[in-house]
């Protein structure tokens, strides 16, 4: 597959119950579930990390919270 789903993440912004918290590299924000976007593969330059799987799994449960009927 070419495209991956992405989410930007703030350190500056309102919790909100579609954004989940996460504290990746030393900063404490929120994963912007709202703001996600499909892009190919290749306009991204390097890989920064991984979040855990906890924080995984519950963008994974809040995106099925969205989406579900």
């Amino acid at each position: 597959m070419r495209t991956v789903i992405v989410a930007p993440m703030t350190s500056g912004s309102r919790q909100a119950g579609f954004r989940v918290p996460v504290k990746f590299r030393g900063v404490t924000g929120l994963i912007l579930l709202e703001q996600s976007r499909a892009l190919d593969k290749q306009r991204l330059l390097k890989k920064l990390g991984a979040v855990p799987d906890a924080v995984l799994r519950r963008v994974l449960k809040t995106l099925r919270e969205l989406y579900e009927e």
